[in-house]
């Protein structure tokens, strides 16, 4: 039954509430309580340690890329310097091979003027000898 007038009942139902409050605090709600802090603390590392891979990845692209840059602008440079250094070498080869050429081509000519002024002198020895066939076929007698 109720009644307004406060008896000792209230009394035991206001310790019994409080005890069961520190029982369940003590037995429900602090290791619930305990297990949702770690849990966050995990999840807040976890959180920082994917910005940081994520920061350091950036990161290592870029440095990626620069290196990237970096090696082509020196390959460039290494390769001009090489084409430089091929065309002086070519340069220099074209003109060995036309001075030789030149040599040989004087050679040759002297060889032929030498070898036209022995078949010259050859053939004025001869060209009595050559005229007067000729003669004797044109004439049909020999002379």
């Amino acid at each position: 039954m109720i009644t307004v007038i406060p008896d000792i009942s209230l009394l035991y139902q206001i310790i019994n509430f409080l005890v069961l409050l520190f029982v369940l605090n003590l037995v429900l709600y602090k290791p619930i309580r305990n297990i949702i802090l770690e849990r966050k603390a995990k999840v807040e590392g976890l959180e920082a340690g994917f910005e940081k891979a994520s920061a350091d990845l950036y990161a290592q692209k870029d440095y990626y890329k620069n290196g990237l840059k970096e090696a082509r602008s020196k390959g460039l440079k290494e390769k001009e310097v090489f084409v430089e250094v091929a065309s002086k070498e070519e340069k220099e080869i074209i003109d060995q091979i036309n001075k030789k050429a030149q040599v040989n081509l004087a050679q040759i000519k002297e060889q032929v003027v030498s070898e036209t002024e022995q078949a010259r002198k050859a053939l004025e020895g001869e060209v009595e000898l050559y005229a007067k066939a000729i003669g004797e076929k044109i004439l049909g007698r020999a002379c």
